[in-house]
């Protein structure tokens, strides 16, 4: 088993740090809890991670990997894996965590972020990939819930299933997104219930919030809205069964100034105090 972290992630809420915001985040070192980086922003090094080592000595920073393609049938990308090392050298971060997707095909690179039958070879194929991204890093990767937008017939057990089988055969955490589970019930009719259940406690390492879209009936995870009302109740519940973790208020389109992810942060950390005193 592999540790979780180097350095500690306060169980509060925080923010994604965005482009946008570098210079002023900076320059007035606003009471940010936490703050989550995408890796594969600062694989060139420069400025960008010269950026994120300034924002390092101020808070605690999470990376968050958009690329690796855990699912993907063709070997794992060794030169990423390289750089994702090399990152999490330099940075130290409290958390690095990946999507459970595919995004390679014939050595095709598609930049989304797949679904796939959550079958027993996937589950076999995928553990054996996670398995190494730790053994690399020497450190605990977690793995985050997919949002979805079709269903698999040929699917032997549930994303929360599969999901508790990784963290038992691995010792993998999981990186539990609120939103992609909403997301999923709405379009695909999954039992948030037995979601919530099907997943270990022990392993949920951080909680992600976001606001969807929506085209043509279907939600879309586009991160470019504020967290709605049924996500906020979603998230009250996954509090009351998991407990407080770390949360993330995840904003990539339409990014607003500085003050309004702040106040996001903020419903999300009177939440976490309610529930704390729920459990006290």
């Amino acid at each position: 088993m592999y540790p979780p972290a180097t350095s500690a992630l306060p169980c509060v809420a925080g923010i994604g740090l965005r482009a946008p915001h570098y210079r002023e985040v900076l320059d007035t070192l606003p009471r940010l809890g936490w703050v989550e980086a995408h890796t594969e922003n600062f694989f060139g090094g420069g400025a960008p991670l010269h950026t994120l080592l300034a924002v390092r000595q101020h808070y605690a920073v999470s990376l968050h990997g958009v690329g690796m393609g855990l699912a993907s049938p063709a070997p794992l990308n060794e030169d990423h894996l390289a750089a994702l090392k090399r990152l999490c050298d330099v940075v130290q971060p409290a958390r690095v965590s990946e999507h459970l997707c595919w995004n390679t095909v014939n050595g095709d690179v598609i930049n989304d972020l797949l679904p796939f039958p959550h079958t027993h070879a996937a589950l076999a194929h995928v553990a054996s990939r996670i398995d190494q991204v730790q053994a690399v890093l020497g450190r605990q990767l977690l793995v985050e819930n997919l949002s979805s937008y079709l269903s698999f017939t040929s699917s032997e057990m549930s994303e929360g299933e599969f999901l508790a089988e990784l963290v038992r055969r691995t010792g993998c955490g999981i990186l539990f997104d609120v939103e992609n589970l909403y997301v999923n019930v709405r379009n695909l009719g999954v039992d948030e219930d037995e979601f919530i259940r099907a997943i270990p406690t022990h392993a949920v390492g951080e909680y992600h919030l976001a606001g969807f879209s929506m085209r043509d009936g279907c939600l879309v995870d586009t991160h470019d809205h504020p967290v709605c009302d049924a996500v906020w109740t979603l998230y009250e519940k996954v509090l009351r069964h998991i407990g407080p973790r770390p949360t993330l208020i995840e904003w990539d389109g339409n990014i607003p100034a500085l003050p309004v992810l702040m106040a996001e942060a903020s419903k999300a950390q009177q939440r976490m105090e309610a529930c704390d005193e729920c459990f006290a």
